[in-house]
């Protein structure tokens, strides 16, 4: 399948989003709100509950169902809150000694001015920053669209996995086409330009692992199994091996020689 039919697939209407896997695969979830800095991010869903009776810290981009719902959560687009919000909960997980999973479906970080006043690229920035000495294991799920920094601020993590159909960029391949062709109709030649497929990012070394698509509930059967495991091998891991692991997974990224 060509890329710009995955990235279709990725943004398809109706696709199971954050929510959906937090339904699924965590029980007695506790949703928590509020950055104690400004006010709640409906875009970011965030709190803690059990995955195969392990406690865990969840934390999910929401584009939302139906259009009011969409138009509610931004369709996904966080603002500087929903980040310290997922950043709150992240502390949190560390001093409690929580795993954190993390669901990424985001077209981008919102981009209006009350976010940029608001300090959008700091809130970006300082998860990237606090993620990569989090002292707890870290995973995160790529289940529909990964859209630039709004989704490598959930995306810092031990292990980084994608669902079959979904993409992960630098820019959207819109705005890729829009700078180097001034054309935002050469979409189709940019997604194949940006590597943004599972396909792609795996030879890469972006991510570990594709989960394959079949349906919604063969998909959280098996994201049940193997993040059990996941975190089981994880926290066999010392704090410290675990932070220079993580380092050094993303020092690599890019370097083809030397």
């Amino acid at each position: 399948m060509d890329p710009y039919k995955r990235l279709q697939l990725a943004r398809k209407n109706g696709r199971p989003s954050g929510r959906y896997y937090i339904e699924h695969l965590i029980t007695d979830f506790i949703e928590l709100h509020g950055d104690r800095r400004f006010g709640d991010d409906p875009a970011v869903m965030a709190g803690i509950g059990f995955l195969c009776g392990r406690p865990v810290t969840v934390i999910a981009h929401e584009k939302g169902g139906d259009i009011r719902d969409k138009a509610h959560r931004n369709f996904g687009s966080a603002n500087p809150e929903g980040y310290r919000k997922a950043l709150r909960q992240m502390k949190l997980a560390e001093k409690f000694g929580r795993p954190v999973l993390c669901f990424v479906d985001t077209a981008g970080a919102f981009a209006g001015m009350g976010a940029e006043e608001r300090g959008q690229g700091e809130a970006i920035a300082e998860n990237l920053m606090e993620m990569m000495t989090l002292k707890v294991p870290v995973l995160s799920v790529f289940v529909g669209e990964g859209g630039s920094g709004g989704a490598l601020a959930l995306a810092v993590a031990d292990e980084v996995w994608m669902l079959e159909n979904a993409v992960y960029s630098v820019i959207s391949p819109e705005g890729c086409a829009s700078i180097l062709w001034k054309d935002a109709a050469k979409v189709k030649e940019a997604c194949s330009c940006l590597k943004i497929t599972a396909e792609d990012l795996l030879e890469m070394g972006v991510i570990e692992r594709i989960v394959p698509e079949t349906s919604p509930e063969a998909i959280c059967e098996t994201l049940r199994a193997q993040l059990d495991m996941a975190f089981t091998e994880l926290s066999s891991m010392t704090s410290e091996e675990r932070c220079e692991k993580r380092y050094r997974r993303f020092r690599r990224l890019g370097v083809f020689g030397e």
